[in-house]
Parts: structure tokens; C-alpha cells; sequence
């Protein structure tokens, strides 16, 4: 009878691991070494497209915040644009703008210059504010690994949702809008569920870490030398 009992136990373990739903699927969080939710994110000061220095205080008639880190050199990033532009439109007028953060450095991306930014937010008639993470010190605060990667706050700057905007880069097969689902369950006084996700898109082009890459020591694949053969005589 015990043996019987471990190799149920046994049985339940491989099922519950092989054959995840697609809701556990999409609520796995990347591990981040930035903000969790619960914790009250540090306020910052970036320049706008229309070269005016933003800062998350100076947002007036706000119940919250939907910051998403964005660029417009990503294909994910712009499959979503029509969506971020949507969200900022529904939400603005309750209280809940967009704040776009392009984290990316130009340098490795030019399309994603400041000067690019604004063609880009002009060709698009974007709705809400760009901000250009120049000095790339937001986006690791926040913990953004990928672009798009939306931080949802109150209006106190506390963390209430981390990962994607929904659960499908395709917009004709999404199923679940994360987003605002959660904003939804906030304006009833309930916590997000789910209140992470994992974020899909392109990494963030950081100019620190190619430094660091470049710095690493190569193998040496040079052959090694030969001894100078010697004559016959």
C-alpha cells in the first residue's frame, strides 16, 4: 500500500510539471533585480520629446501610472504601439496615462536616438509622453529586462503589476489583456491577479554591458610556436 502511494505521489508530481496550463505559463515571472510589486518606486526626472523634463510628480489627476519601457527599434515594440496608444486613450481620462521610457542607448541603436524618438511620436500621433532614459539609471531601478515591459503603480508610486501588456505579440489572438485586468480589479480595491507576467521582446540595449563583454579576455587561438627545425649537416 505505501508503494502504491509513492508512485501516485510520484505520478501527480511528473503530470503537474509536464503539462503546465497556459495561464502558469504566461504569469512566470523573469527573476528581476529591480522593484517587486509592493514596493513604492523611486521617482526620477527624464526629458520629454517635446524637450521638457518629466517627472512621475509632475503628472497631474492621476490614480496611477502605466509605465512601460519602449523603443522604436524593437519589432515587438512596434507590433504593440497601436496598443500602448489605445491603452493610454481608454485610461488617461480615469486617471491612468501612459508614461513610455525608451531605456535603449543610441549609440547601439540609432534608431533609437532622442532625435528618432520624436519622427517616431510624430509619424504615430503617440497620445502620451516619451521619455529618453539617457543616463540608463531608470530602467535598472524599475528592473526592465525587455522592450515592451509595463511597471503598473498607484498613486502612490507602490508597484501593483510587472510584466506584459497582454498575452499575445499577434493582436488578433489575444486572450487576456493584462493590463487592464489589472487596472480594472485596482478600481474596485482589489489586487491585480495576475500581478506578474513574463514581458516579451527584445532585450534592452545597455551600453555598460557591452563594455563589460568587451572587456572579458579572449582565449588565445593562436597555434603554438614551432621549434626552429634544424639542418641536416
Amino acid at each position: 500500500m505505501k508503494q502504491l502511494i509513492l508512485l501516485f505521489t510520484a505520478f501527480l508530481f511528473v503530470v503537474g510539471f509536464t503539462f503546465p496550463t497556459q495561464v502558469t505559463f504566461n504569469t512566470i515571472s523573469e527573476k528581476s533585480n529591480g522593484y517587486q510589486v509592493g514596493d513604492v518606486a523611486a521617482d526620477f526626472n527624464l526629458k520629454n520629446i517635446d524637450d521638457k523634463m518629466i517627472s512621475l510628480e509632475s503628472i497631474q489627476d492621476i490614480k496611477g501610472y502605466i509605465v512601460i519601457f519602449t523603443c522604436n527599434s524593437c519589432p515587438v515594440s512596434i507590433d504593440y504601439e497601436d496598443r500602448i496608444i489605445d491603452l493610454h486613450k481608454k485610461y488617461a481620462p480615469i486617471g491612468y496615462p501612459v508614461v513610455a521610457i525608451n531605456p535603449n542607448d543610441p549609440d547601439l541603436r540609432p534608431d533609437d536616438s532622442f532625435e528618432e524618438m520624436k519622427v517616431r511620436s510624430a509619424e504615430k500621433e503617440f497620445p502620451f509622453m516619451y521619455l529618453l532614459d539617457e543616463d540608463q539609471k531608470v530602467y535598472p531601478q524599475f528592473g526592465a529586462t525587455r522592450t515592451p515591459h509595463v511597471f503598473l503603480l498607484d498613486e502612490n508610486r507602490v508597484v501593483k503589476y510587472i510584466g506584459a501588456i497582454d498575452d499575445s505579440r499577434d493582436n488578433n489572438n489575444i486572450k487576456i489583456k493584462y493590463v487592464e485586468i489589472a487596472i480594472t480589479q485596482m478600481e474596485i480595491g482589489e489586487k491585480p491577479d495576475p500581478q506578474f507576467t513574463k514581458a516579451m521582446g527584445c532585450s534592452i540595449k545597455d551600453k555598460r554591458v557591452k563594455k563589460k563583454r568587451s572587456k572579458k579576455k579572449r582565449p588565445n587561438l593562436r597555434s603554438p610556436q614551432r621549434s626552429p627545425k634544424r639542418g641536416n649537416g
